[in-house]
């Protein structure tokens, strides 16, 4: 809902604060008064392109600023998330336009282009009149329209939902058909290379492990004469045989020695300990160095062969085993894929099947709604006399798609024996008008959060089909904001909030304002309307007479 509209240095209004309130919010003014300049200013801040000579005469830059209450599940959420603005209860939107030209737009204070506040205003406003080519006479927008009045929503998620089935159904026969043909392309070429791999196979961390092997070989070879030595120096025929030598000749002597000679028997005793110690060490090593003369030769081939592979197929030696397998998968696909594709293409035979199905059941919701709509705008056309025209929904055939098979076309007649058409082309303008006033009412409560506004939507009309106009703004008014301009009294005086516009010269400078009418005020507006700048006592008699 629009609670306040403030305007600097628009045109001929130099300051200007609005406050509005839900219900149906009148603006009159005589010819000429600025009416339309308030519209003009509202589309401007909502980004809306318009004239482009907004500034007032003498001023630098004029700006508008407009607040919007947001419901919770108000749809303006959802663009100010994308548009990484936080969201709150109020929305806040202010747009400057400088004498050169250039435009800044802003919501909630956070710079924005104008087509973010195009698509807010898509959720907060929409505009009716003889040149509104955004809302009902938009055919894009149709269906949308005859989904809301039908209000079949578990119909239209089920074909939603259908669709993903029968689109993810494609999606995976698709891939399969294109593993089917990538692998056809290159038969020979795979199962050559299947069979080479697996032939070879290839497990994860052999060339680590290979690489490894043979090192602990080739250091084996160079490194065994010195561990020979070394074995031979510690042996019998070395410092084994040596110290035993040594420690039998005071063990010979160490009773002569009166305990002298202990410390360094006792010495010798543990140097043979470790001696035979290092010696078990030597030979345990000895051992793991041990190999078959050709098994460094068998280790070497392995190595070069498993990297000869990795190069030859572009990836390193540990992805060989995944890409062993990725081989034996393709050539299974040549094998086994076209069965596997049968069973694919009946996967998406029957998904779109219930597609169809659902989307039979969507199109046949459609054409009921479109029945009962066409009914309910007989009964609304005859009171604003429209009695002889004619209101029709069509259906046509469209591409299957998430919101169904159908395409949703509003077209009338305005005289009997006259040909059908879309409603901007078939309808002058009052009864473009009062066309557009009997839809929006058979579509009242489809769109809640949005504040509506009719531009002298009751233009060419009078007496009881202005107050059938009237009444009919005043039932949409029931649930939702609506803003009218209008210069019809019986429009005005059905009201529940009345603003003047008029236009002043002070000093020769031209300014418009509008005014908040009080009762007193608001019977004086009335009474003018219906008489002219002379008010005279009838004229006021017959606007006390509307206002009850």
């Amino acid at each position: 809902m629009l609670r306040e509209l403030s305007i600097r240095n628009v045109l001929l209004i130099e300051a200007l604060d609005l406050a509005f309130a839900p219900g149906l919010n009148v603006l009159t003014g005589e010819t000429g008064a600025g009416k339309s300049i308030l519209l003009d200013a509202l589309g401007f801040v909502l980004g809306w392109r318009g004239r482009a000579d907004l500034v007032r005469q003498g001023a630098e830059e004029g700006e508008v600023a407009a607040v919007f209450d947001l419901p919770p599940d108000h749809g303006a959420h959802a663009i100010l998330e994308e548009a990484g603005i936080a969201s709150d209860d109020v929305l806040l939107l202010r747009r400057i336009n400088a004498r050169d030209g250039r435009k800044r737009g802003f919501v909630n204070d956070r710079r924005v282009s104008g087509e973010v506040l195009r698509a807010l205003s898509g959720t907060l406003v929409e505009l009716h009149g003889q040149h509104d080519d955004r809302g009902l006479l938009d055919p894009k927008g149709h269906r949308a329209l005859l989904d809301a009045f039908g209000a079949y929503g578990d119909v239209q998620s089920a074909v939603r939902a259908a669709w993903r089935t029968a689109q993810q159904a494609r999606a995976r026969r698709d891939q399969q058909a294109e593993a089917i043909a990538r692998a056809a392309r290159d038969a020979d070429y795979l199962r050559h290379a299947e069979a080479e791999l697996t032939a070879f196979a290839p497990e994860p961390g052999e060339e680590e492990a290979l690489d490894t092997a043979r090192r602990r070989m080739q250091l084996s070879a160079r490194v065994g004469e010195d561990l020979g030595r070394a074995e031979h120096a510690m042996g019998p025929d070395g410092a084994e045989g040596r110290l035993g030598d040594a420690l039998r000749w005071l063990e010979a002597v160490a009773e002569h020695a009166e305990g002298g000679l202990d410390p360094a028997i006792s010495a010798l005793s543990r140097a043979l300990v470790e001696l035979g110690e290092a010696d078990g060490a030597l030979q345990d090593y000895v051992e793991t160095l041990a190999f078959d003369s050709y098994e460094l030769e068998r280790t070497e081939e392995r190595l070069f062969a498993l990297r000869a592979l990795a190069r030859k197929h572009n990836v390193a030696p540990d992805a060989l085993p995944d890409l062993a397998a990725q081989f034996a998968a393709d050539v299974a696909a040549l094998d086994t894929g076209t069965a596997d594709l049968a069973e694919l293409d009946a996967a998406v035979k029957s998904a779109e099947a219930a597609y169809d199905s659902v989307a039979m059941r969507l199109t046949e919701a459609r054409r009921a709604a479109g029945q009962h709509l066409d009914l309910a705008m007989g009964a609304e056309l005859a009171p604003l006399k429209m009695e002889q025209a004619r209101f029709r929904t069509t259906l046509a055939a469209a591409p299957p798609g998430p919101d169904g098979t159908d395409l949703a076309t509003f077209t009338v007649a305005t005289n009997p024996g006259a040909p059908e058409g879309p409603l901007n082309r078939i309808a002058s303008g009052g009864e473009l008008s009062r066309f557009l006033l009997a839809l929006k009412v058979c579509l009242a409560g489809t769109a809640p959060d949005q504040t509506m506004i009719f531009d002298e939507i009751d233009r060419g009309v009078g007496g009881a089909t202005a107050d059938a106009v009237g009444r009919r703004l005043a039932a949409i008014a029931r649930d939702a904001q609506v803003l009218v301009v209008t210069h019809s009294p019986q429009v005005a005086a059905l009201g529940s909030h009345h603003f003047r516009v008029a236009k002043q010269v002070t000093a020769g400078v031209t300014r418009t304002d509008v005014t908040a009418l009080d009762t007193d005020a608001r019977l004086d507006e009335i009474a003018r309307m219906l008489s002219g700048e002379t008010i005279t006592p009838a004229a006021r008699a017959a606007a006390q007479a509307l206002l009850v």
